[in-house]
This record gives C-alpha cells, structure tokens and sequence, in this order.
C-alpha cells in the first residue's frame, strides 16, 4: 500500500489494535454507510452482509470501536444511541424533537474545543459536545401545516 492509497477497514482495525473478523468489519462499514444509525439499524445492516450476529456481538463490537476511536457514540437525552463513522474532527449534531432525526453540523467557531467555557475549573478541555435541538424541516413543514 502506498501512502497515496485510503487504508482498508481491515487495515484500520489492525491499526487501533483490534482483531479483523467479518462481524468487525462488517459492522465499521455499516456505521460509515449510515447516517447515525441505532443498534437495531446497525445488526440488521451487518446481518445483510456477513449473516447472523447477535445483538450483544453488535453491542460488544460497537463499545470496542468507540474505545479505539473508529466510531462516535452519540446519546441524546431522551433518544437511543447512535453510532457515525465522522470521528476526530470537530462537528455536532442537530436533533429533531419530533421524528429523532440527526444530521451533523460543523462547529462555528473554529477547532476544538469549539466552546471556551467560561470557567474550566483547571480542566484541560479537548472536547465540546453541542446538541441543537429543535424540528427538522419535515416535522416543521407538518407542524405549520397543522396549525393552519
């Protein structure tokens, strides 16, 4: 492989220390294909590639690639987690209140931390996690729709 060639997933797992199996594999191109996809949405897209996995082999793999950084793990208040393959860059969410939807926005102000708090009490801040939340366009569209 020359350095002008995209490393393979399979190559990627290997570079964060982790055993290649089909599930794995598997799995990270599943997350990467999706748009912030639940468990369920994750086991059902591995299943159709490699075959049968239980939910706690998706569970399993799925802390293991967060853990080595290959996937994010987003929790909404209120909303199951979801899993994205956009890591190591600085980027938040935008969460519909009505039908869940997510989608990633870039963060306004520059590199990470976005957010300078105003007070770190002595922390050394290399994250900030901002949630907008509010209606996407087509619960907003059915929202004003109702109302007339």
């Amino acid at each position: 492989m020359t350095s002008s060639e995209p490393a393979t997933t399979a190559e990627e797992l290997r570079g964060a220390g982790l055993r290649v199996t089909a599930a794995r594999v598997a799995l990270l191109e599943t997350v990467r294909a999706g748009d912030h996809l639940d468990v369920e949405a994750i086991a059902s897209g591995v299943r159709t590639r490699v075959g049968h996995i239980t939910l706690q082999a998706v569970y399993d793999a799925l802390h293991a690639l967060t853990a080595a950084g290959l996937v994010r793990r987003l929790e909404p208040p209120g909303s199951p987690a979801r899993f994205e393959g956009r890591v190591g860059d600085n980027h938040h969410h935008l969460v519909c209140r009505s039908c869940g939807a997510v989608a990633d926005v870039d963060c306004a102000v520059g590199h990470a931390p976005c957010l300078t708090a105003s007070d770190d009490r002595g922390f050394a801040v290399d994250e900030a996690e901002v949630i907008y939340w509010g209606l996407c366009p087509s619960c907003s569209a059915r929202s004003t729709a109702g109302s007339s």
